[in-house]
């Protein structure tokens, strides 16, 4: 019997990533959960926005990643919504992004969470921080789409 895909495998995403990060390399990579984990993400209760990635004895853990408990979580487990989560990745990926990651400049940021074939994923980037005057060249751009879109839509009318 075939499984069911899932009809929003898109979990949580991390806008705020793009803002203050150029982004270079894009990699996927498992997530070590615990089972009150997986029911709150499949209700959606998960937020990445001050999410990192940290590299700790040669191993990748999830920082900052809130998954908050639902309130019909069991008596006997203590949720901890704030807790590092183990990464799962081939080890040369990880030998190299570590190389990567040493090098002046680069970090490794969570971008979105999402299903695939029932395992919770997480996209992670190796990205270089943006300058202020990049940040202001991406809201002036953002901002420039905005009235081109106003225009042609109040000019269709």
């Amino acid at each position: 019997m075939a499984k069911k895909p899932d009809p929003n495998p898109r979990i949580a995403d991390n806008k705020k990533a793009a803002f203050n990060y150029f982004f270079e390399e894009r990699h996927e990579a498992g997530m070590v959960l615990h089972g009150w984990e997986v029911k709150a993400l499949r209700e959606g209760k998960a937020q990445l926005t001050d999410g990192y990635v940290v590299v700790k004895n040669g191993e990748l853990f999830l920082l900052g990643c809130q998954i908050n408990p639902l309130r019909t979580a069991s008596t006997h487990v203590n949720p901890d919504a704030a807790r590092f989560k183990k990464l799962l990745m081939h080890k040369d990926e990880i030998r190299r992004l570590i190389g990567k990651v040493e090098q002046k400049g680069y970090t490794l940021v969570p971008l979105k969470l999402y299903w695939k074939e029932g395992r919770a994923k997480c996209e992670i980037a190796l990205a270089k921080g943006k300058a202020e005057h990049d940040k202001r060249d991406t809201i002036k751009e953002r901002e420039g789409k905005r009235e081109v879109e106003r225009a042609m839509k109040s000019r269709h009318r």
